[in-house]
């Protein structure tokens, strides 16, 4: 009889519970914000009558300067303290926001949402590489990881339902006025109840390689963002070869730094490298899908954006129950198990998007969502975990601001693919429709509306369609692409070689 005793499971002190909570916040708050400008856009165009041009900018510059600086502020974050930024960043998320809120014409709006984007590049980073430092077991941390990707799971799902009740109650600021609270609940608990943590002997910071990849992501985030709004053009291509370049020149000067802003040598490591690259498809997959589902939803079905967003709830909530579930099964099967097994979930939500209908379809689109959602609920926990348990404690910034840059381009490529598939289907069938109805299905309600009666019911009739055509299509090349990722990925999880 063994004499060997099982350890006991770590608990969490009140105060790590609280800690918990105030790291999960920033988080729930990036979400929210990703996800509720959508339904404000209606509400703020008429207000400040931006032009065409404007109005994108208002909805990407976000995302654009969040992607292009999250690598910069997780290494920076490594060198001047990971809880200082979270502060800086927690105060300047407040202040863009009530700058947003009541911005007075479209030009202030787009500065407040790049410095919303660039205060999110701070917290994204920051709130996930303090974890390493304040939960040291390794159960602990995977469960408070698990709470962590709730939180953003949460956001998301909150986004389209909150966005919905206060643009129904309040004005189209509103949105963007509620971080502000949230924002000063950080900045007041953050000094009371986590620990400073950065690098003992960081060395400069690499001024070069900040421009680099800053260079490297916006100009390709923007190309492909390009190619899903407006079809394939040479800016885009051209913008993203700049992108491109500029990212084989930010790794070329990492290899040759003592001190470089990401230690490149990390991705030598299978766990890394493979949690990394699946990260990027969870989000892939993710986001596209939401990208489709909503438009699907409210213009096709015909659902209120609120409904819209209702029916979509669940499978936001069995994501949050699968990465709390993760934390179990992964001690029992592995991370390789749990990654292959959660892939497997996407492909199959996936594939059965390809057996919706243009009258009916409501209750597929909830059970094929809630598949899609179990696999990235049980998958990014682990992944997140392994990301930052696989990173010296000394890079635990740049490592997470690598799995956050992951997250932003997997879901810049999912829209930009899947989307500009689902656009080209859109109008090669409507290649016919008279004025700008082929350009996209809420333009084709508009033009109908200005129709005769039994002229605008046949074209919204074959508006809806294709699009459906197009979403069953892209849907079916989504399973496709994460079937290829399973495969990549389950091959180098399973190889013999040591991380």
């Amino acid at each position: 009889m063994s004499n060997t005793a099982a350890p006991r499971r770590a608990r969490f002190t009140a105060r790590q519970w609280a800690a918990l909570a105030v790291l999960v916040l920033p988080v729930l708050l990036i979400s929210i914000d990703m996800t509720v400008l959508g339904f404000a856009v209606p509400f703020l165009s008429e207000d400040l009558a931006p032009t065409s041009s404007q109005l994108l900018w208002i909805v990407d510059v976000y995302g654009f300067v969040l992607a292009g600086l999250l690598v910069t502020m997780g290494s920076i974050a490594d060198r001047i303290g990971r809880r200082r930024l979270l502060l800086i960043g927690a105060g300047a998320f407040a202040a863009a926001s009530v700058a947003a809120a009541y911005a007075p014409n479209a030009e202030a709006l787009i500065a407040a949402r790049a410095v919303l984007g660039l205060a999110g590049a701070t917290l994204m980073p920051t709130t996930l590489a303090l974890m390493r430092n304040l939960f040291t077991d390794d159960r602990q941390r995977l469960f408070a990881i698990a709470i962590w990707g709730t939180g953003f799971s949460a956001g998301s799902a909150a986004g389209p339902v909150l966005g919905g009740w206060l643009l129904e109650h309040f004005w189209w600021g509103s949105v963007f006025l509620m971080a502000a609270p949230v924002s000063i609940a950080v900045l007041i608990a953050a000094p009371l109840l986590l620990p400073e943590s950065r690098t003992t002997a960081p060395g400069p910071v690499d001024w070069g390689g900040v421009v680099l990849s800053f260079m490297a992501m916006f100009p390709l985030v923007y190309g492909v963002k390009r190619v899903a709004e407006h079809g394939p053009s040479p800016l885009a291509f051209g913008s993203a070869a700049i992108g491109i370049t500029a990212g084989w020149l930010f790794l070329r000067r990492q290899r040759r730094l003592e001190h470089p802003l990401i230690d490149v040598a990390l991705f030598r490591l299978r766990r890394f490298s493979a949690s990394i690259a699946t990260n990027f498809t969870i989000v892939f997959a993710l986001i596209s899908s939401l990208f489709l589902l909503t438009q699907y939803l409210q213009l096709v079905l015909g659902y209120s954006p609120m409904r819209a967003g209702l029916l979509l709830l669940p499978g936001m909530a069995v994501s949050i129950t699968a990465g709390l579930v993760a934390v179990r099964l992964s001690e029992r099967f592995g991370l390789a198990t749990i990654i292959v097994g959660g892939l497997g979930f996407v492909i199959v939500g996936f594939a059965s998007l390809g057996f919706v209908g243009v009258d009916s379809g409501a209750v597929l689109v909830v059970a094929a969502f809630v598949l899609i959602s179990v696999g990235a609920g049980l998958v990014q926990t682990v992944t997140n975990d392994a990301i930052i348990a696989a990173a010296p404690t000394e890079r635990a910034g740049a490592a997470a601001a690598i799995s956050e840059t992951a997250y932003e381009l997997g879901g810049a490529m999912g829209v930009a693919v899947l989307g500009s598939v689902a656009t080209a289907i859109y109008r090669g069938e409507l290649h016919d429709a008279p004025g700008t109805a082929k350009e996209t299905l809420g333009e084709a309600t508009h033009v109908a509306a200005a129709l005769p009666a039994e002229a605008g019911a046949a074209l919204m009739d074959a508006a809806r369609t294709a699009f459906t055509h197009g979403l069953r299509a892209t849907s079916l090349i989504g399973a496709a692409l994460v079937l290829v990722a399973l495969a990549a990925v389950g091959r180098t999880l399973r190889a013999k070689t040591s991380a």
